[in-house]
């Protein structure tokens, strides 16, 4: 199958990067090139873009689309947690801008089995990364109770996370949980039918959850962000695309965090912490996708970009 992924806040985003022609971009999520592309277009024969996906589907998917600005782009297989190590292999201690574009693409999702879609019968995958050993299927059957409520509950956002993960334990004692079938006849059964008939498919949530966790999804943002804001030249930016609201107030809270810093007590007169700011938050809301958009790719429905530029005192 194809890796097909159509990229979300396109314009905006590479708009928001304020793309230097003969500057050093990165883009983190590869993914099919889309976000890479339009940067290649932008740069000089001096320019540079360094992809990273941990995905080799992606990897060769971009590999093809961006042919045409070869000597200008590396592609790297790895994770963007790895960022910093991974430039320093290639000789670069900094760069004028990074993208992130989270979350999971169409390829992913359409190709079945990858295991991360709910619409067919396969076996438990979901690994990005597919050198890595763990699989869905373990944390279905290995986590316990109060582990696949938290997990729900946290990652799936779930309101019927506790009676989902009693009815997964249940299921497990009878037999090994083994495909996307099997596990979505257990969540239906922990679904009332009442709220089965709205709000989209039962095992929605419980799905993303389960990638979320497999993946480090959460984690691997919250350690990396503040690691590729001290990349970033003077006036150099960072460009974040979240689809859950998790993933977006770590963004968020980072992004605030870096521009303002000092921990001092408000009725201290001058700061004494010792903290300074990296930069300022550009978005003050998020950027979100234009009815245009939305009507065009279903996907783009819960995105938001939000942007930090770095600037070094």
């Amino acid at each position: 199958m194809e890796f097909r992924h159509k990229s979300v806040l396109l314009e905006e985003s590479i708009e928001s990067l304020c793309i230097k022609p003969d500057g050093i971009y990165v883009d983190g999520t590869l993914g099919g090139g889309g976000h890479s592309y339009e940067i290649c277009k932008r740069l000089s024969e001096k320019g540079r873009l360094i992809g990273i996906d941990q995905d080799a589907a992606a990897i060769e998917a971009a590999t093809r689309r961006l042919g045409e600005f070869k000597d200008r782009v590396t592609i790297v297989r790895s994770n963007y947690c790895n960022m910093r190590s991974e430039l320093g292999k290639l000789g670069i201690t900094s760069v004028d801008g990074v993208i992130l574009d989270l979350g999971v693409s169409s390829y992913q999702l359409d190709e079945a089995s990858r295991g991360f879609t709910y619409r067919e019968d396969v076996p438990l995958d979901m690994r990005m990364d597919q050198r890595q050993p763990r699989t869905a299927k373990d944390i279905v059957n290995e986590y316990s109770e109060a582990e696949l409520y938290r997990m729900i509950r946290d990652y799936g956002e779930d309101k019927f996370a506790k009676n989902i993960a009693r009815h997964i334990v249940n299921a497990r004692k009878e037999k090994t949980l083994e495909t996307t079938g099997e596990l979505i006849h257990v969540i239906k059964a922990a679904v009332p039918m009442k709220a089965r008939a709205v709000g989209g498919h039962p095992a929605k949530k419980t799905f993303q959850a389960i990638r979320i966790e497999l993946n480090r999804e959460l984690e691997v943002l919250e350690n990396s962000l503040e690691d590729m804001i001290d990349l970033l030249n003077d006036g150099g930016r960072i460009c974040v695309i979240t689809f859950h609201s998790l993933e977006d107030r770590i963004v968020k809270n980072q992004f605030r965090t870096c521009e303002n810093p000092c921990i001092c007590p408000k009725e201290f007169p001058v700061c004494v912490c010792g903290r300074k700011s990296k930069g300022k938050v550009i978005t003050k809301k998020p950027i979100v996708p234009s009815e245009q958009e939305l009507r065009e790719n279903s996907r783009a429905k819960s995105s938001k970009l939000r942007v930090f530029e770095r600037k070094i005192l």
